[in-house]
């Protein structure tokens, strides 16, 4: 493997994505210089993985539950209430199990595109209940809700939504589906995530083959999420992001962490399956470039935390521009009268 493509494809794709931004762009200008949707994610395929993960999937998996956690955290900020909440897509599991009462939930509706991932979540809940929750499972897309129109208190997706086609689309949905004065938390995966994978696997696509193909899905990036949630009409919109740092074995241990966590790759203008050759190098790109001391490599996760209100007349809203009636002059002047004294 020769050093200077190494480096030369290294700097390509950490300086801010944009060959991958270009190659897995879900918008593009039509005639009209509007933007036309494009479907660049196979939803029967990822059906499918989420039905295989759910044979796979451990019965707590570290990082997992560390997003769950952190994003449920946010319930034990909010004074109210929240009686009847949807979970859909994603962690569904571990969700239900890091509840522990927060959020003061009476109703949990659990929705999945998956059956098997469905009948896991009944199966779960019946070896622990949650006391207190009437549970509810429902087969349902994230895409097309089959929600009743203001009926809920709460909307969460962990881990789900960054696999929709319309990711605008689906947060409106969500947004309809709550009530007046409703929340909605959702945990996604960010753009710099498995940055080592797409560095190594780039690189070794080029040596090999001498081109790229679409091998890891296009994710949002952290300045677009707070568009999102405005394009959706949510109110008092936040964002904060984290980063979580996993280490494995070797390469290998990290493709099947994706398969059990469902996360295997679903574009629909995926390429032909990797071949020996590739696949080696890709392997051994990656151990040579980041591999520590101790011989375990290291995997990036980047999770975007977004949370959003339905519109409810109680709700603090800016004035209006120019309805000041005070001056940041005589603000200034009064302060500096206060430190000159």
């Amino acid at each position: 493997m020769r050093t200077s493509s190494i480096k030369y494809w290294q700097r390509r794709l950490l300086a801010g994505g944009g060959i991958w931004k270009r190659l897995y762009s879900t918008e593009f200008a039509d005639d009209a210089g509007q933007s036309s949707k494009v479907k660049i994610f196979d939803r029967h395929l990822k059906q499918k993985q989420r039905d295989r993960a759910a044979w796979l999937m451990q019965p707590k998996d570290s990082l997992v539950d560390a997003v769950a956690e952190n994003l449920l955290d946010r319930l034990e900020d909010c004074k109210r209430t929240f009686p009847t909440t949807l979970c859909m897509g994603g962690s569904l599991e571990a969700v239900r199990r890091l509840l522990r009462g927060r959020g003061g939930i009476e109703k949990l509706i659990m929705m999945d595109t998956s059956n098997d991932m469905v009948k896991l979540c009944k199966n779960a809940e019946m070896r622990m209940p949650n006391e207190n929750i009437e549970t509810s499972y429902v087969v349902g897309d994230e895409e097309f809700l089959p929600i009743k129109e203001s009926s809920l208190d709460l909307v969460i997706s962990c881990l789900g939504l960054h696999w929709t086609n319309d990711l605008p689309g689906a947060m409106i949905q969500a947004r309809l589906a709550l009530k007046p004065d409703g929340l909605f938390l959702a945990a996604i995966l960010g753009g710099d995530t498995l940055k080592e994978l797409r560095i190594a696997c780039t690189v070794a696509q080029m040596e090999r083959e001498g081109g790229i193909s679409p091998r890891l899905s296009p994710l949002a990036q952290v300045r677009d999420a707070g568009n999102l949630l405005t394009r959706a009409g949510f109110m008092l919109p936040g964002v904060d992001v984290d980063e979580y740092t996993v280490r494995y074995k070797n390469p290998l241990e990290l493709i099947e962490h994706l398969r059990a966590m469902g996360e295997s790759n679903a574009l629909i203008h995926r390429g032909k399956i990797l071949n020996r050759e590739t696949a080696l190098a890709t392997a051994a790109v990656y151990e040579s470039m980041f591999a520590a001391e101790d011989g375990t490599v290291p995997a990036t996760f980047q999770v975007i935390y977004m949370t959003g209100w339905r519109e409810h007349p109680s709700q603090q809203k800016a004035k209006q521009r120019g309805s000041a009636t005070i001056s940041f002059k005589d603000i200034q002047k009064q302060f500096g009268q206060s430190d000159e004294r």
